[in-house]
């Protein structure tokens, strides 16, 4: 138990795994380092972590509110919570190949352009309303202080794993261009966990 966080460690497990999922973010890093170098990646960095600080804590208010209001529903909303992760691993689990898309950024204001690009995204919302309530204890929460560390924690996380990638991002666009298969059995991997992480809070 970490200021009222249920399982640290499982916490910033599945923050890393998330980050590591293919997406808009992903994306946008990436191109933004293609593009602008190292810079215009630690750019986008500030960007996405911009933009994942405004979502997650209009989640927040959300789960809140869920909090306050009545511990029942609460406790449905984490089976919800749970559920959805098996979902998005599932989906991933039987994508096709081929099916992501990446998105266009123009050179120059990348952190701009990140903010709104993972701001804009329509699922994100959905997500930060299902994953906050996993590691939430209602006889431990202690409030803003306990959202606040998980805010921190997940800038901290995405910050030192952005960074990382855009230092070895000319590296890794080639290791995935050379190995589309091993790429794609990562993200089959990916969706596994996800069901595993699903099914292991949802009946803990």
């Amino acid at each position: 138990m970490f200021l009222g966080i249920s399982d640290f460690g499982a916490y910033c497990a599945a923050i890393l795994l998330f980050l590591a999922l293919p997406g808009p973010g992903t994306f946008a890093l990436l191109t933004s380092t293609a593009k602008g170098g190292f810079k215009g990646g630690a750019a986008a960095t500030l960007g996405v972590i911009a933009g994942d600080q405004v979502l997650l804590w209009l989640a927040v208010a959300g789960v809140a509110a869920l909090l306050a209001a009545n511990p029942l529903i609460f406790k449905a909303v984490q089976y919800a919570g749970a559920a959805y992760l098996a979902y998005i691993g599932l989906k991933l689990v039987f994508a096709k190949p081929g099916s992501g898309s990446p998105i266009r950024i123009e050179p120059r204001q990348y952190a701009r352009q990140a903010f709104f690009i993972t701001l804009l995204n329509p699922k994100a919302i959905v997500f930060y309303m299902a994953f906050f309530p996993l590691f939430i204890d209602p006889a431990t929460h202690r409030g803003a202080v306990t959202f606040a560390a998980m805010a921190a924690t997940i800038a901290v996380i995405t910050a030192l794993y952005c960074l990382t990638l855009c230092a070895f991002a000319e590296a890794v666009s080639a290791k995935v261009k050379a190995h589309r298969r091993v790429a794609q059995a990562l993200e089959k991997l990916a969706g596994v966990f996800l069901v595993g992480f699903g099914i292991k809070l949802g009946t803990q």
